[in-house]
């Protein structure tokens, strides 16, 4: 399935320098910020440079050195906020929402980083 990635949403907005961000860490090909909006003490976001729309398209259309880079920043970020779990933290959630039913709500993949205190159950079920 092809995507069709959207260059005036708000990540490619910031990835440009057009919307400023609080930057955790920058590496080649990825960038992690903090949610301007948060919705646990510790809430970070972590998105790829290139115009991928969610993980899927990421997964068959980035390189290797794109899929090795944003993996290892994941990882990184939560050693640097120190919510790795054993020693440093009490642990940590990732979320990456793909599509209308997962209500993804910008257009280019992205990873939440959840941390800081007990975050509750996974999905609250709406039938």
């Amino acid at each position: 399935m092809g995507y069709s990635y959207d260059d005036q949403n708000v990540f490619a907005k910031i990835l440009r320098g057009e919307i400023p961000n609080r930057t955790v860490m920058e590496t080649e090909h990825s960038l992690a910020f903090e949610d301007i909006n948060p919705q646990a003490p510790v809430h970070v976001l972590v998105i790829p440079k290139g115009p991928y729309v969610n993980h899927d398209h990421f997964a068959a259309e980035a390189t290797d050195a794109e899929i090795v880079d944003f993996t290892r920043t994941l990882g990184e970020v939560c050693r640097k906020l120190g919510v790795t779990p054993g020693a440093e933290g009490a642990g940590y959630r990732l979320l990456s929402n793909a599509g209308r039913d997962a209500n993804q709500e910008v257009p280019h993949l992205h990873v939440h980083v959840f941390a800081g205190g007990r975050l509750g159950p996974m999905i609250l079920r709406r039938d």
